[in-house]
Order: structure tokens, then sequence, then C-alpha cells
């Protein structure tokens, strides 16, 4: 099945790879987060047992590890010649650094503040002002199931600041889900997917509030990958979007706002599932060749890959 317009069309590739049969897996299962390696891994993160799940280019799983049962929030980082995994689980409220194969290297802990004093923690994803991009390696974690505040701590998970929106023209944040540094631009801008208010924000590295965008196009914008010189936005209601640098839509894949309509979305049963539609896009990665790949909020999971044309 082919989707998409003009210079952005894709084979749709449906139920690319499976999560494991587990019975943790037939209970929750939701896929919420991918990434793509360097040498062209899928790895993804599912509310399974366990949670880690890394595929080949082909959709065969190669290795497995990890216990979160919240799974949710999944970035990639590279630094020098090694890459790593930032974590969050919406249930321990854990925010890890791993190695790709499952060693936890770096923890960072709720944060010390007045605001915590009767819990509401809640952390839903990381970027990292990577230096390879000229950043200071500076961790960001946005506490978008929670208190709807973002934080900011040092390469070494030292606490240093925290946003809430209301810094900046545009208004506090509505669950800021999902979190990057847009490594396109010659100084990299923090992004930050405002999912209850329909837009992104953006501020700088120092937390200086710069612009929004999307407001016009946005529903309900989860997390952020690049793709060459385009921005992918899975959004929860439907759909994943392909903006250009300047934030404009692009073309907009598998569009489907029609099924969050339907009683009992996202878990809708198989007959109300088509290929070619998205259902609940939580997480989306790109790999070199512009192929891109698609994991759903929904109970079993659902792994999609567009292949380029």
């Amino acid at each position: 099945m082919k989707i998409g317009r003009d210079d952005y069309r894709y084979e749709w590739l449906d139920n690319w790879a499976r999560i494991p049969d587990t019975e943790s897996g037939r209970e929750n299962g939701r896929t919420h987060g991918v990434v793509v390696t360097e040498v062209g891994k899928v790895i993804v993160f599912h509310q399974a047992t366990p949670a880690v799940l890394v595929f080949d280019a082909d959709g065969a799983l190669l290795d497995q590890w990890g216990d979160f049962a919240g799974a949710h929030g999944i970035t990639l980082v590279k630094e020098g010649e090694q890459e790593f995994l930032w974590l969050t689980d919406q249930n321990s409220n854990a925010v890890v650094k791993t190695t790709l194969d499952g060693e936890v290297v770096m923890s960072i802990p709720q944060p010390d503040l007045p605001l915590y004093d009767d819990g509401g923690y809640c952390p839903t994803w990381v970027a990292v002002n990577e230096e390879r991009h000229g950043g200071n390696g500076d961790v960001w974690v946005t506490d978008g199931y929670g208190t709807g505040y973002v934080h900011r701590h040092d390469k070494h998970g030292k606490y240093i600041s925290s946003i809430n929106g209301s810094e900046g023209a545009a208004g506090s944040f509505a669950c800021p889900h999902g979190i990057l540094f847009d490594s396109r631009k010659k100084t990299p801008e923090l992004l930050i997917a405002d999912r209850g208010n329909h837009r992104v924000q953006v501020y700088d590295g120092d937390g200086n509030y710069k612009r929004t965008f999307g407001e016009d196009f946005l529903t309900s914008p989860d997390c952020f990958a690049i793709s060459g010189d385009n921005l992918i936005v899975p959004e929860l209601f439907g759909s994943v979007k392909l903006l250009d640098a300047e934030g404009k839509l692009v073309c907009d894949l598998g569009e489907n706002a029609a099924a969050c309509k339907i009683d009992g979305w996202p878990n809708l049963d198989a007959s109300q599932i088509h290929a070619g539609k998205f259902n609940s896009p939580h997480g989306a990665a790109a790999d070199k060749d512009g192929n891109l790949y698609c994991v759903e909020w929904i109970i079993g999971g659902r792994i999609t890959k567009l292949i380029r044309e």
C-alpha cells in the first residue's frame, strides 16, 4: 500500500515487526517509543517485560532487555563513538541512561522542589543538548504527566532550573509530552511538544522562550524525530506529520482522526485497525535512507515501517 504525496511517498508495511507474545504484552504491550541506531537497528520501548526490543531492518527480533513496566519515552544520543539511550518510566518515574545493551550508566531523580511536596512527578521524555551538535550536554526532562514543568540538568545529572511555559508569550504548557534539541539549526533549539495546547513551543538551550508553531494544524503532538531537513511529528489523534525547517506542514501521513471518535479508542477491534491509516501514533523515527518507523499507543502494540520511495 502506498501513502503520501509529491516528494513524500511511502510504501506502508503493516505490522512490520511485532512485540513478543508474552502475558504482559497481551495485557498491555503498548508501543510508546522508537529510535534507529547508526547501524540501522530499530529499538522499540514498550510496556511489557522485557521492555526494550531490538529489531533488524527486516523486523526480526535481535535482542530484548529491561524491566520498565511504565515504558514511555526513549531518546538516542551519541557521545564520542558510543550511542546511549535515555529512557523514562511513567510508573516508577525512573529517568535512566543506558548502553544499547541495557547497562544503566546514569539516573536522574525527581528534582527536590516545593512543587513536589505532595508528589505529582511523572516524567515522559528526555532531550540532550548534545556536545556533538555544539551543545553543552545538558539533559532536559519533561514532567508531562505530572506538573507540566520541564527540568534542566547538567550532563552529570545535577539539577539546574525549570520552565513551565509561563516565561514566554505563549503561556503555560499543558502536557509537555515530548522534547528534542533540533540539530538542523546552526544553534540547536529546544522543541517542546505542548500536546494539550496542540502546538510546539521553542526555547533556546538556556530556557529562554523563542516562538511557537503548529497551532493551525497540530492536534496532539507527542514527540519529534528528524529525517534530513524535515521534522517528524507523530500525533496521538491518528497521523504522522512531516514539517519543514520553518515548522510548516509538508505532508500528513496516514491521517485518521475519525478513529479517535470510535467507542473504545485507542484499543479498537482488529477489524477497525486498517493498513494505511494510523490509530494512535506515540513515537516515530527515521533511518539514514529516509524510511520511517511508527509505534502506536494500543494494547498489543503496533509497529509500522514506511519505506521511502
